[in-house]
């Protein structure tokens, strides 16, 4: 769902209700799903996040790539972006998150890139920013596949990772000319363009995003940082440390399974 995305790892994550888990945000739940990696791969696997095991296969993406991010209604997974080998893609694909089976075609992104960050408040999935240079935000209705609308723009141009509460999408660090500190944050429900909402306190790329349905997290990044920051999402302001990752380290994935 959009509470976990990933950027710059080269797989897509998502969570989805199963199991009568109790998650806090109606389209949460227990099941992560990572799709795609370099070198342009088009695995699809799965874990149950409540119980430690090995991922199993789940089927494939139509087209193998990285740098592609994810989101969910809680039913759906949707995988849009990344690059494959003749370049950027725009392309969106979906999975039902309880019964695997290879992706279908969803549509198209307004924009073809890699490095987006991407989250859902359940109807909604937003994907916003990326590589090349873009602070295009599209969204699509997730239960309705068809090509994504143009939803607004980021304040600044940049790959990123995102996260959400369900209401508020959030998107954090990343890169253009240099390493970005500044997060945006958009109201998913009504299209428009993203409105500051503060900075993490570390400038960094590929970093991964991650929420329990208050507060967002971002960790990791470019530099080999071990840092996490964290935001409550209801409340605009700058990040406060959260802690450090056993491993300093960049390019990670993050979901979550509350």
């Amino acid at each position: 769902m959009g509470l976990g995305t990933s950027f710059g790892v080269y797989a897509s994550t998502d969570v989805a209700a199963e199991d009568g888990e109790d998650t806090g945000i109606a389209f949460g739940g227990g099941r992560g799903l990572f799709g795609g990696g370099v070198s342009t791969i088009d695995t699809i696997d799965y874990v149950t996040i409540s119980t430690p095991s090995n991922a199993t296969d789940f089927g494939d993406l139509p087209v193998g790539r990285y740098g592609l991010s994810a989101c969910s209604n809680g039913t759906r997974g949707v995988f849009g972006g990344g690059y494959v080998s003749s370049g950027y893609n725009n392309r969106i694909e979906y999975v039902t998150i309880s019964t695997p089976s290879n992706a279908t075609w969803f549509g198209f992104l307004t924009v073809k890139r890699r490095y987006l960050g991407a989250c859902s408040d359940g109807t909604k999935g937003v994907w916003g920013g990326g590589e090349t240079n873009t602070n295009t935000i599209d969204y699509v209705t997730i239960a309705s596949p068809s090509n994504a609308t143009d939803f607004g723009d980021l304040t600044v141009v940049r790959t990123t990772a995102a996260c959400s509460d369900g209401t508020k999408g959030l998107f954090g660090g990343g890169y253009s000319s240099g390493r970005e500190n500044t997060i945006d944050y958009v109201t998913i429900a009504s299209p428009s363009n993203a409105t500051d909402f503060g900075d993490l306190t570390v400038e960094r790329s590929d970093l991964a995003a991650c929420s329990d349905g208050t507060k967002g997290v971002w960790a990791g990044g470019s530099g080999n940082t071990n840092t996490i920051d964290y935001v409550t999402i209801a409340s605009p302001s700058n990040a406060t440390d959260f802690g450090d990752l056993t491993v300093g380290r960049y390019g990670l994935a993050a979901c979550s399974g509350d």
